[in-house]
């Protein structure tokens, strides 16, 4: 589930909905049968493990996003798919219909998504391997196997696995992993200390400059360090 506002509206659902159909749901704080809506939309969803994405809207505070939907009244959902509204409905329902018209979004799972959401869950590489012998570009089958690779030191094999998919949030921090975990001063070290030692060489030194990038890759963009680091790298190098 993701609150959107007008700001990003286009991303998070118009662009979004091309790889996986978005639900939105116009809502209020003020609105009695949101509240009672909001919580079983957002379990459908849940439920249809990320095959359908829930984006919430404010009216109130997005009117732009409101108006392009020429609601009338709240609450509202429409189902965009390919940057189009395919279904929608106005007002509470109860769960039932709630739930089929969620599921009608979300594409039948093939046993390559029930092999890759079983090896994934129980951290199997079995059943991840099947999935990709159905699907060689399974996306939740390659970053998971990938994990569990790096985790056993055979990272040659999970970084050649990972090139199978388009680059993520998820895939990049994968790969800074593998790369890092093959490095003899990584392990048992202070990440600000290893940063620090390599702020110093990352202007003339590539290979300094890599592991720092993955070192801040791995903290994740929620850590202060990794802020504070992307611009102390920026002023070295410009």
């Amino acid at each position: 589930m993701v609150d959107v506002t007008d700001a990003t509206f286009e991303e998070a659902v118009l662009k979004r909905s091309f790889e996986v159909p978005v639900v939105v749901d116009l809502w209020a704080p003020w609105c009695g049968p949101c509240t009672t809506l909001g919580p079983l939309l957002e379990q459908a969803v849940a439920d249809t493990d990320g095959a359908v994405e829930l984006a919430k809207v404010n009216v109130d505070e997005n009117p732009t996003v409101s108006a392009s939907f020429r609601a009338q009244s709240i609450p509202a959902v429409f189902a965009v798919r390919d940057g189009a509204v395919v279904d929608q409905f106005i007002g509470a329902r109860p769960d039932a219909e709630v739930r089929a018209f969620v599921e009608a979004l979300a594409p039948a799972r093939s046993e390559a998504d029930l092999l890759a959401a079983a090896g994934a869950d129980a951290g199997a590489e079995e059943p991840l391997r099947r999935a990709l012998q159905l699907e060689p570009d399974h996306p939740v089958a390659v970053p998971a196997l990938a994990a569990l690779l790096i985790a056993r030191g055979a990272t040659e094999e999970a970084v050649t696995l990972l090139g199978r998919v388009p680059e993520t949030a998820d895939t990049r921090r994968l790969l800074a992993e593998a790369r890092l975990a093959e490095r003899d001063d990584v392990a048992g070290t202070d990440v600000t200390t290893l940063l620090d030692g390599l702020l110093e060489r990352v202007k003339d030194d590539p290979d300094a400059r890599q592991e720092f990038l993955d070192l801040l890759e791995t903290l994740g963009p929620d850590d202060p360090r990794t802020l504070q680091y992307r611009k102390s790298l920026s002023s070295r190098l410009f």
